[in-house]
């Protein structure tokens, strides 16, 4: 799809520092920062004390801890869930946890969350005090068994709660009902992160490490973490995000990273003194995942917690292979729904406005991703369905902007008890099980409730440009000052600008990816792009002589040297 192309308006940046180039300044301004959400300081961070119940969570950890009971952390098997589990027991462990383990369920085996099958094997393990991390919000029967079972638990998620919150004996979610923390879009590995600084505190205030003849911990140390698991969640990059991110990112740098995520670089074959937070949601996230998509997570948490350079560098390595796997079936399934779809002989206008996908052979740790690429291709919300058993279906959610997918999924669930047989989420992504026979009734209905909830012209994908460079513009020092402006992601986008160039040169590189050679339109300079994952029945084409570009500012390092590169979102014929 050719997304209609919009320029930002011009906003009052006259509250912003002038050693700002003017670009940056607009752009910072089009995205609504003050001069103090300019700086990113640690002292910056919200106050941990504004979370709701995270004394009390503190409390309880803290006297676990003292009476030397057996914890055990409940995690996710996603990016966020594995980085939190890793933030929870490295914190722990630094403040004297002695008895300390952790669980992942397999999604396959399991499901998501703490079900009841997963308390089971948790109570064999001995578990004292659980503590879950980036799930729990809505395991109403997995929390009452565990409580029957005469475990403690601690909940600690940012998913949106139910109707029903669990009878947990404290919960930490800045999303639920009547917490004050501001940041509402954190991660997971976040709100880990600060239960982790209202427990160091709490043990502080006790006089723990005195008595234990233990240092307090740095929990500075763990930001690289928390930035990994806050990027490749794709959380909205609010500034106290933001905080959290740079401030991992400066470790990365500074080479004061986990030698698991400086393992997972090398393999991605980035430059860990560059990095930037795209590198963790595009190089690093998706090989972290790929253990939980295909395998056990086990694998991604013990790369994070490894301390031998040599060991991470195998286990990253392991997280390559399966990561080139899990591309391997999502392009042989992205085929099939693309065949699917234009089995249906409809134009893209007429096409469902709500697609939902199944077919009985596809891979469901990989439905996610396939939700994502044909969300990106159409611009509608997509649900991927995959068999789980005989009797259910699991699906995966994607929405677009102006469309809560949490939200539509309790819609379509009151209307037809009984179909759905759990679901949960967020505004863009959700995930849902389905009684095995009723994905056409389920189908018809999201379309009908998508088609309530939407209007035609939320349909047409749109990229929203912070203008044209001119020619004199496009150079190495405004690209350097764009890349350290960030961190950069969701709901802050990296800057991308449009512009018309004449095509000097044009050939396939990869399998589907578009090398340029570019002229701006006066003829003044000339410069190199690339364009990934192009159509092929349109390019190359040496008739295409001129194009509409969309486009960021890039760095290219080659053997030492760097160039200035337009890496191209949007490539239109004109």
């Amino acid at each position: 799809m050719i997304h209609k192309i919009v320029r930002r308006q011009k906003v009052d940046d006259s509250h912003l520092p002038d050693h700002f180039s003017p670009i940056l300044k607009q752009i910072y301004a089009s995205r609504g920062c003050s001069d103090e959400d300019c700086e990113l300081s640690l002292q910056g961070l919200l106050r941990p004390d504004t979370l709701k119940d995270v004394d009390l969570a503190a409390a309880i950890i803290a006297d676990a801890i003292a009476a030397n009971r057996r914890i055990l952390i409940m995690g996710d098997f996603d990016a966020d869930g594995a980085t939190s589990t890793c933030v929870c027991l490295l914190a722990l462990r630094m403040m004297g946890a002695q008895q300390l383990d952790y669980l992942i369920p397999n999604r396959f085996d399991y499901g998501y969350g703490l079900s009841p099958e997963i308390v089971k094997v948790a109570y064999e393990k001995g578990a004292e005090l659980l503590i879950t991390v980036d799930n729990g919000i809505s395991s109403i029967e997995g929390v009452n068994d565990a409580k029957a079972l005469g475990m403690q638990v601690v909940i600690t998620d940012h998913h949106l709660p139910g109707s029903q919150v669990p009878a947990a004996d404290a919960i930490v979610n800045p999303n639920q009902q009547d917490c004050q923390f501001a940041s509402k879009s954190i991660a997971g590995v976040g709100v880990a992160f600060y239960l982790m600084s209202a427990l160091r505190a709490e043990l502080r205030q006790r006089n723990w490490y005195q008595a234990q003849g233990i240092s307090e911990p740095n929990l500075a140390t763990l930001l690289d973490i928390v930035a990994l698991g806050t990027v490749a969640d794709v959380v909205s990059l609010d500034t106290n995000n933001r905080i959290l991110v740079d401030a991992g990112l400066k470790r990365v740098r500074a080479g004061r990273c986990r030698p698991g995520i400086t393992a997972l670089l090398e393999v991605a074959k980035r430059n860990t003194a560059r990095i930037v937070a795209s590198d963790f949601g595009f190089a690093v996230g998706p090989r972290l995942n790929a253990a939980g998509r295909l395998d056990e997570m086990k694998l991604g948490v013990e790369t994070l917690l490894c301390d031998d350079i040599m060991l991470a560098r195998r286990m990253a390595s392991e997280l390559d292979s399966l990561n080139a796997e899990r591309r391997d079936l999502e392009a042989d399934m992205q085929q099939e729904a693309l065949k699917s779809l234009a089995a249906l002989s409809l134009d893209e206008s007429q096409l469902p406005w709500g697609i939902a996908l199944y077919q009985e052979d596809w891979h469901q740790g990989v439905i996610g991703i396939l939700a994502s690429r044909i969300k990106d291709r159409y611009h509608r919300p997509v649900i991927a369905f995959a068999k789980a058993s005989d009797e259910e279906l699991k699906g995966s959610a994607r929405s677009i902007k102006g469309l809560h997918m949490r939200d539509l999924l309790e819609l379509i669930n009151a209307r037809n008890p009984g179909m759905i047989i759990k679901f949960g989420g967020h505004a863009m992504a959700a995930g849902l099980s389905l009684k095995a026979g009723e994905f056409a009734r389920f189908a018809k209905a999201y379309d009908e409730a998508v088609r309530e909830l939407l209007a035609p012209e939320q349909l047409t994908g749109e990229l929203v440009s912070d203008g044209e460079l001119a020619p004199h513009q496009l150079t190495m020092e405004l690209a350097r000052e764009l890349r350290d402006a960030g961190p950069w992601g969701q709901n802050f986008p990296e800057p991308l600008f449009d512009g018309y160039f004449r095509i000097v040169q044009q050939r396939i590189v990869g399998e589907r990816h578009l090398k340029l050679v570019l002229e701006t339109e006066c003829g003044q300079i000339m410069l190199d792009g690339i364009a990934f994952n192009v159509d092929l029945t349109t390019w190359p084409d040496a008739t295409i002589q001129y194009a509409q570009l969309a486009y960021k500012l890039d760095i290219n390092e080659f053997r030492g040297n760097e160039t200035l590169q337009l890496m191209v979102e949007q490539i239109e014929p004109k």
